[in-house]
């Protein structure tokens, strides 16, 4: 007989292998305290991220200073290279190259309308050279597979939701951040969740928000709302694939 915890243990793993199948108000989740402020004028002129891109090129530069580059400068209260910094790890780094809001960017991160600008026009001219290369579609068969995908937003310290948002190929057609929050909460409508999967012709949603806390026991707050998606989602036609919450190293499927 085989005991209960390896038991437990050992459809916990089958749970996470196990491949997606297609049918054919909103709650999430801190703070960040800057603790010390690097400005780009106290960099060695060769640190600097427009000086560093003149003379080692942009393959040299982390996605922070490639977003700071992009800005220019900051503002009064924040200055350039933190607020690139911030952006990169509140929003996430495919997050913030898929966003096509500028006014959903600016209010969830609290920065310059046209900063948001900047950054959406710019990615977006990446996506459009990107696609006329050709590049490799990314498909999402497993939650493993969409953790993988989604493990960035694990060292976020503010909470957030995002969706994935599959064909009927499971081929990733968009993904965005859904909501970003605090600790105290923050509330997503399930039309906020299923209004990208009908403007990408979406058949399926995945979801996921990381607990910053580390933990990935779900609140029942998480059970109400992956229970009120999944309702939606028959009602319209468009798969809830799966819900997960994601830390720093691991992962835990609601559904």
């Amino acid at each position: 007989m085989i005991p209960c915890a390896i038991l437990k243990r050992m459809q916990s793993t089958s749970s996470r292998q196990a491949s997606y199948s297609l049918r054919g108000n909103d709650r999430i989740l801190g703070e960040y305290i800057d603790q010390y402020i690097l400005r780009v004028r106290d960099l060695p002129e060769a640190e600097k991220p427009r000086e560093k891109l003149l003379h080692l090129g942009a393959r040299q530069l982390s996605v922070a200073e490639l977003v700071a580059a992009i800005l220019g400068v900051g503002t009064r209260k924040e200055e350039v290279l933190t607020m690139a910094q911030r952006i990169v790890r509140e929003y996430g780094e495919k997050s913030v190259a898929a966003e096509t809001n500028p006014q959903k960017m600016a209010e969830a991160l609290g920065i310059p309308f046209v900063k948001a600008c900047q950054l959406v026009a710019a990615f977006e001219l990446g996506r459009r050279f990107f696609a006329s290369q050709a590049g490799k579609p990314v498909y999402m068969r497993t939650a493993r597979q969409a953790y993988q995908y989604l493990q960035p937003m694990g060292y976020s310290t503010k909470e957030q939701l995002k969706g994935l948002y599959l064909n009927s190929r499971y081929q990733v057609v968009h993904d965005e951040v859904i909501s970003v929050g605090s600790l105290t909460a923050s509330i997503v409508h399930p039309r906020e969740v299923f209004r990208p999967a009908i403007e990408h012709g979406a058949v399926a949603v995945i979801i996921a928000h990381n607990h910053p806390s580390g933990s990935l026991e779900p609140t029942a707050e998480d059970r109400m709302v992956t229970a009120q998606l999944a309702d939606a989602g028959k009602l319209l036609g468009i798969d809830l694939l799966d819900h997960l919450i994601i830390t720093a190293d691991t992962f835990k499927r609601i559904m």
